[in-house]
C-alpha cells in the first residue's frame, strides 16, 4: 500500500513526494524500495502488486521500474484500507487465482530483514489453511498511544501463532501501559497475510456494498473497459478501514509476535528510534551547529541551522519550509497542513 500523504513528515514529504519515496536511512534507498526489497526471497518481482494514488505512478515507475506496469493498481481517489486491499485483492484473484497474500505498508522500516522473512514464512504456512487470517503483532516494549493494539488468548495457537481474541482502538497513556504490563496485547502493524478468496470472502459477509463494487472492478481487470469501470465505480465504495470492516468482525483470526524491529514511522519522532544518536541524545544531520541542546531531532539543508540551549525539539530545513516543533507536539503537525489550506497556501503543501 503506497498512497498515503505522509503529513506528519512535513516539510520533507509533499503532496507531490510523501514520504513512501523519500529516503531516510543512509543507504539511499527509498521507504518503498527497501519494502520491495525485503520481500524478494519470498515473492517473485512480477507478483509484487503496489496499490497507490494515480498522482504517484510516475513515482512509482521511476523507483521501481522492475515491477510490472499492469501491477501498478492506481486509485482514483484515496478510500482507506479496506478498497484499497480489496482492490488488490480483485486484481490478484483475477490474474492468479486463489493466490496467498501478504498486505504490507510501504512506508515502515525493519531492522531486522532475515528474521521478518522467517516470521513471514510462518505467516504463509497458517494462511495457506482454511480460511486463516494472520496478522503480524508487534511485541510492545513501550506503552504507545498511537497504534492500536491486538489482543491475543496466548492458550490458544496454531504454530508460533496466537488466536486473536480482539482488536483495540489506540488507548490513552494509563490503558497502554496496562497493555504493556498485561503481555498479551500487541501493537497492530496493519500487515496481513491470507488467501485471496479469504480476504475477499470476509468483505462479501461484513461490507457487501464494496463487495459488490469489487465484483464490477474485477471484472474488468484486463479488458479495455477496466480505466473507465474503476474510475467510475472505484469513488462510490465505502471509506472504511480493514480494521473495523471485517477484521472486528472476522473469525479464524490469528497474531505472530515480531520481534524484527519494526517501525511505522509515523512522524519525525520515528528518526530519533531509527537514526544513530550522538552523545547529547539527539538525531542530527546537515549543515547544522548545536551547542548546549540535547534531545533533538535537527534535519538541516543548504542554509547553516545554529541552534543554543534547544531542547526536545524538531527542526526541518527545506529549500522553501523550515518545521521548527515541539517533540511532544510532533502529531498536531497536520493541524499545521490544515492551516495552510485554510490560508490557501497550497504551494507549501
Amino acid at each position: 500500500m503506497a498512497g498515503g500523504r505522509g503529513e506528519r513528515f512535513w516539510p520533507k514529504s509533499r503532496k507531490n513526494l510523501p514520504k513512501q519515496f523519500l529516503s531516510l536511512t543512509n543507504d539511499s534507498r527509498t521507504m518503498i524500495q527497501l519494502t520491495v526489497d525485503r520481500i524478494k526471497p519470498l515473492v517473485d518481482i512480477k507478483d509484487v502488486y503496489i496499490a497507490t494514488n494515480k498522482n504517484y505512478l510516475p513515482l512509482v515507475k521511476e523507483q521501481l521500474p522492475d515491477i510490472p506496469s499492469e501491477n501498478i493498481i492506481c486509485e482514483p481517489i484515496g478510500r482507506n484500507t479496506a478498497p484499497c486491499i480489496g482492490l488488490g485483492a480483485a486484481h490478484i484473484a483475477k490474474n492468479n487465482g486463489d493466490a496467498l497474500m501478504m498486505v504490507l505498508a510501504s512506508d515502515s522500516l525493519i531492522k531486522n530483514d532475515e528474521l521478518f522473512v522467517d516470521t513471514l514464512r510462518q505467516a504463509l504456512d497458517i494462511a495457506q489453511k482454511d480460511k486463516n487470517i494472520v496478522t503480524m503483532g508487534i511485541t510492545p516494549n513501550y506503552p504507545e498511544t498511537g497504534y492500536g493494539y491486538i489482543k491475543f488468548d496466548a492458550q490458544k495457537k496454531n504454530g508460533e501463532a496466537f488466536k486473536v481474541e480482539r482488536f483495540v482502538e489506540k488507548p490513552d497513556l494509563e490503558k497502554a501501559k496496562e497493555y504493556l504490563a498485561d503481555g498479551s496485547y500487541l501493537w497492530n502493524s496493519g500487515m496481513f497475510v491470507w488467501k485471496a478468496s479469504t480476504v475477499l470472502g470476509g468483505i462479501q459477509e461484513f461490507m457487501p456494498d464494496l463487495y459488490a463494487g469489487l465484483q464490477k472492478i474485477q471484472a474488468a481487470v484486463g479488458t479495455a473497459d477496466y480505466q473507465n469501470v474503476l474510475e467510475s465505480v472505484f469513488p462510490t465504495l465505502p471509506s472504511e478501514s480493514i480494521d473495523y470492516g471485517v477484521m472486528e468482525k472476522a473469525r479464524d483470526i490469528y497474531t505472530l509476535p515480531g520481534d524484527f524491529g519494526w517501525d511505522d514511522v509515523g512522524s519525525w519522532l520515528a528518526v530519533g528510534r531509527i537514526k544513530s544518536l550522538d552523545d547529547t541524545n539527539s538525531a542530527i544531520e546537515g549543515n547544522v551547529v548545536a551547542v548546549n541542546c540535547s534531545d533533538n531531532v535537527i534535519q538541516g539543508g543548504k542554509k547553516l541551522i545554529a541552534a543554543v540551549g534547544l531542547k526536545n525539539t524538531i527542526v526541518v530545513d527545506t529549500d522553501d519550509a523550515v518545521l521548527i516543533c515541539a517533540k511532544e507536539s510532533a502529531a498536531d503537525i497536520k493541524k499545521l497542513l490544515q492551516t495552510l489550506r485554510d490560508q490557501k497556501r497550497e504551494e507549501f503543501l
